[in-house]
């Protein structure tokens, strides 16, 4: 039986079938379980702009690939070779250009041509033929908008003989943005086809997806840029609005997500705009556009200025507006890396409505033995989605922490709850045009838990000279109750410190949470996250000068910790010396470390005292350690203090670019993990993944 094919090839059945949304999972699969992916377009469209799908994927899966790579041939060279009868030489030059990608590729995406010329039956016929000679599994999507169950189904059919007369190997076909009415029913047919041998996927329309955003409005018509930031840009259009009336009448027309198109002399509209966005009377738009090449007086430019950061973008345009209003209405929505809730959306849409481990099953023969930063942040998101942990993040009103729950939310990784000023967290929310309305949003100043809080709190402490009073003061505070809401299974774990320091957000987990039994010390690990693997780095930032029995202790929680996160532990106890060679306090508190880790954890592959080069390069690893299991490949170090590994986990994070996640804490009862106080968007939401996987643990 022929092995069965790594890469495919997503093609679209017809136009419109919106297979870049489909195309986004499959990457996002591909990512989760290889090292080096390509992506690969057979045919592009002639121009200066470069292809959209090429560009999207390119950005956000950082691909390194030059873009001639990622494409056979332009759609003007294709036609002319089709024109002179060379159609072997078109399909030979697409072939040569791919492989070629292939070679350097552990697995490669490839996409179909689009569309925008030619019958749909020739581009269905060349893009199956041109799958076949790429050895690919095709994907075909086909379009269920504005269609009925009888229509689809016909469809589907015809496809399926399409690809029975091309002699192609089908993966799955998918159809795309059917109405939700629809979605049961051809579920229903296709499950109980006693003719398919391959999976039908039904995937629903999603209203948020069919909408242009600012941003796409701006580049198809290529708009100057008056006042506008690149979150501006990824607001989506619900309705376009000409204001040509006096404000009081325009004002009554005002609709949420509207983009008001008015001559640019029209201060009066513009500024009725913007205290509209701002008033509780009046939905938000999405934003301007001003037409007849024509920007506000100076005065009112000034005054805005004045406003700060505008909160809705301000584009420009030369022509009048009847032939904007007429251009607007052709934006077709598109996907832009810049775009992260679009593609947050798009992800979760189709993730939660293919079966991915089938695809897997289908897919894939074995797996890389590597571990690399794209493939854990993967496994994070696809562990943390089987069995949605609940989690509570103390610094609610932190822009950070309200974008990076809106892709958790979106990607429907965990459940959710955010503390803080619940009017103020709100605003903001409204403010950033985030879509977190149903998200819970609790207030400890307010809220009904703090007396039970404060008197658990006061029973845990009383010995410590807690009074009710202070009890009580303590859970005011969002660390403290939040700590608390884990304790008491409100929450199974709790996410702080983009504000607040380490020990503010730790200190409550010691006094309340404590420690697993068998451990009598809570440490913390960085996931460091390298350009082609995945290295844990602990103790960095708890423990200042931890004993030789703590050192022990931290390694095999380390190793644990390792464990859960599929890195199978390899644990290198550094120092300044490498085997019997060194002597001093230093190096004699690590090798008694080491002796203590092994009699508690005799199966641990556990060594040292070793230095860092040693650990990690072979041939020093032979020369130093030459019958060493861990010397040369080790993946876990445990670190001889604080002072050691913070200065060591930041000089790697900066020199080298790599991903620092963490400080993941270690030998808690519950999962409560600190944030660094710069992290980004992505930290955040790595984090919240690592503690959801603890807390199904």
């Amino acid at each position: 039986m022929a092995p069965i094919t790594h890469n495919i090839y997503i093609t679209g059945a017809e136009q419109g079938s919106g297979k870049s949304v489909i195309m986004l999972a499959m990457m996002e699969l591909f990512s989760g379980h290889a090292d080096k992916v390509g992506f690969f377009r057979p045919i592009i469209h002639s121009g200066e702009e470069k292809d959209d799908l090429i560009e999207v994927i390119s950005n956000r899966y950082q691909l390194e690939w030059p873009y001639e790579a990622m494409y056979g041939c332009s759609d003007e060279e294709a036609y002319r070779l089709l024109a002179n009868d060379r159609y072997e030489e078109l399909l030979k030059t697409i072939l040569s250009k791919y492989r070629s990608l292939k070679a350097q590729c552990d697995h490669v995406l490839c996409v179909g041509s689009d569309y925008k010329t030619g019958s749909p039956l020739f581009e269905f016929d060349f893009n199956a033929d041109v799958a076949n000679n790429l050895g690919c599994l095709l994907m075909p999507v086909i379009k269920g908008k504005k269609r009925n169950n009888t229509d689809i189904i016909d469809t589907l059919y015809s496809i399926r003989h399409a690809v029975h007369e091309n002699g192609c190997d089908l993966l799955a076909a998918v159809i795309n943005n059917v109405d939700p009415n629809q979605v049961d029913a051809l579920r229903a047919r296709f499950s109980h086809d006693p003719n398919s041998n391959f999976p039908v996927y039904i995937v629903p329309a999603e209203p948020s997806l069919e909408r242009p955003s600012i941003g796409d409005i701006a580049r198809t018509l290529n708009a100057k840029q008056l006042a506008t930031n690149n979150e501006t840009l990824n607001l989506e259009v619900y309705n376009y609005k000409v204001a040509a009336m006096i404000v009081p009448d325009f004002l009554d027309y005002l609709e949420k997500g509207d983009l008001i198109i008015t001559p640019g002399d029209r201060s009066d509209i513009i500024l009725a705009c913007l205290m509209a966005y701002h008033s509780k009377n009046y939905p938000q738009i999405a934003g301007l556009l001003l037409t007849g090449e024509q920007e506000p007086a100076h005065q009112v430019k000034q005054l805005i200025d004045g406003l700060g950061e505008m909160p809705f973008a301000v584009l420009g345009v030369a022509t009048d507006t009847f032939t904007t209003a007429m251009n607007v209405t052709h934006v077709h929505a598109r996907l832009h890396a810049q775009n992260q809730r679009k593609i947050a959306t798009a992800l979760g849409l189709v993730e939660n409505n293919l079966n991915m481990e089938e695809l897997k099953q289908r897919l894939l023969t074995q797996k890389t033995p590597r571990m690399t930063p794209l493939m854990f942040e993967y496994e994070l998101l696809q562990r943390a989605k089987t069995n949605p942990r609940h989690i509570v993040l103390c610094e609610g009103e932190e822009e950070r922490i309200l974008r990076a729950a809106e892709i958790l939310l979106l990607r429907g990784a965990v459940k959710l709850t955010l503390l803080g000023n619940e009017e103020t967290i709100r605003q903001k929310i409204q403010a950033l045009a985030l879509q977190l309305d149903d998200i819970t949003i609790i207030d400890p100043l307010t809220s009904d838990l703090r007396q039970l809080y404060a008197n658990t709190y006061h029973k845990l402490r009383e010995h410590k000279g807690v009074v009710f009073d202070m009890a009580y003061d303590l859970m005011a505070d969002v660390s403290y109750f939040g700590t608390m809401m884990v304790h008491l299974n409100h929450a199974d774990g709790m996410v702080s410190g983009a504000v607040h320091t380490t020990q503010h957000t730790i200190r409550p987990a010691f006094e309340i949470i404590k420690t697993k039994a068998g451990t009598s010390i809570v440490s913390s690990v960085f996931f460091m996250c390298l350009e082609d693997r995945v290295l844990i780095y602990g103790d960095c930032a708890v423990n200042p000068a931890p004993t030789a029995q703590q050192l022990a202790e931290i390694a095999i929680s380390s190793a644990q910790t390792a464990a859960m996160f599929h890195i199978s532990p390899r644990i290198a106890m550094l120092s300044y010396s490498t085997g019997a060679s060194g002597k001093g306090e230093a190096v004699e508190k690590v090798r008694k470390a080491v002796a203590l880790a092994k009699a508690l954890q005799p199966d641990l592959k556990l060594e040292g005292p070793m230095q860092y080069d040693a650990a990690v390069d072979a041939s020093v690893a032979r020369t130093k350690l030459p019958d060493s299991e861990v010397a040369g490949q080790a993946n876990v170090f445990i670190f001889p203090d604080l002072n050691t590994g913070n200065n060591t986990y930041k000089a790697v994070q900066r020199s080298s670019g790599a991903i620092a996640i963490g400080p993941v804490l270690q030998g808690l009862n519950k999962p409560v993990n600190d944030l660094s106080r710069g992290c980004t968007i992505p930290d955040i939401v790595n984090t919240v993944l690592i503690t959801a996987i603890q807390a199904q643990g």
